[in-house]
């Protein structure tokens, strides 16, 4: 299926089993959104229920079904989750329902770790991170050669199992990414685009963007703090638009609480993270045609050269609803 053309849409809802995780159950929905980001949980939900299913909390799956003439008709799932108790609303004798759904990170939020806990260096981080996360019924997939940590993690008042496991990942450059059928991916960061979105053959976005260049924020001296240590990285470049020499001027930011990557010493950290904090330079905020498979934090081609637009841009953020066209509202900063 082309999902850079139209397509007819519709959506139901599965209860799962918690222990296999499979559907065992089909309710119907009447609409609702999905949020995706790359921070704290990552996903949520908000579902309109046309019944109660059952009491209490259950795990739950969206399916969107595509359909398209000259294609066959395809069903995906959209969000896996934890639907919280629906809230009833009443209107004369018409009965409304709509539930809060919270990602499938949500068990590992909810766990405090021991005081004292810590990470121990020269593990393998993703194996620890997804550890960390495994108290909850998700499956959990991990890419193979992850780096070591190169020094201890010590979890800090009121750390989560979920928190913890983003330090690790975060130290050793790696990340967490969620399908729609619920599973934890913990992989290296994405280093190639999943989409190309152009003018020609694939004419996905509405062309009613917004492109925000943020150079205010951004900061050309960057102070990495360590114990004792200390480390400064600092943008000189004429070349850069960013720099002190372009802007004439200091814009300084400190991070005091430095998770050194594998064989990163704290001069490296402070560079690289110089280097991260530069790259919301420029955002796009677009509304596009829904495509599978496409998550906050995966790499797109935008090549709309008529309107200024011809790069790789990293997505931040996605709003899905479940309507027509599973319309999508989509932020992303170009690497």
């Amino acid at each position: 299926m082309n999902y850079s053309r139209g397509f007819s849409a519709s959506y139901h809802m599965t209860i799962l089993d918690p222990v296999t995780f499979r559907d065992v159950q089909t309710v119907s929905i009447k609409g609702g959104s999905i949020d995706r980001s790359t921070s704290e949980l990552m996903e949520s939900a908000d579902i309109d229920l046309t019944e109660i299913p059952g009491d209490g909390e259950a795990w739950i799956r969206v399916y969107l079904t595509a359909q398209q003439e000259g294609a066959e008709e395809e069903r995906i799932p959209v969000f896996t989750g934890l639907l919280s108790v629906p809230e009833r609303s009443i209107n004369g004798r018409r009965e409304s329902y709509s539930a809060e759904c919270y990602s499938v990170l949500k068990p590992a939020s909810d766990i405090l770790l021991r005081r004292g806990w810590y990470a121990p260096s020269d593990v393998n981080g993703a194996e620890l991170a997804a550890s960390l996360l495994s108290c909850g019924p998700a499956p959990i997939i991990v890419s193979e050669h992850a780096p070591a940590l190169s020094g201890s993690i010590v979890s800090e008042d009121g750390e989560t199992n979920l928190s913890m496991a983003e330090k690790i990942l975060s130290a050793i450059g790696w990340r967490i990414r969620i399908t729609g059928a619920g599973q934890i991916q913990i992989c290296e960061p994405a280093t190639e685009p999943i989409a190309v979105f152009d003018a020609l053959e694939k004419d996905s976005i509405e062309m009613q963007v917004t492109d925000t260049r943020d150079w205010f924020s951004c900061p050309n001296v960057f102070r990495a703090v360590q114990g004792d240590l200390v480390s400064i990285a600092r943008d000189d470049d004429p070349g850069s638009s960013l720099s002190t020499v372009s802007r004439g001027r200091e814009i300084w930011m400190e991070e005091t609480d430095c998770s050194l990557g594998a064989g990163e010493n704290l001069s490296d950290y402070a560079l690289r993270r110089l280097k991260e904090e530069q790259s919301p330079a420029r955002k796009l905020k677009y509304d596009r045609r829904y495509q599978p498979d496409i998550v906050p934090g995966d790499l797109v081609r935008i090549q709309y050269p008529g309107n200024s637009i011809d790069g790789i841009f990293q997505i931040t953020s996605q709003s899905i609803e479940l309507g027509y066209n599973a319309k999508t509202t989509e932020e992303a900063v170009m690497v």
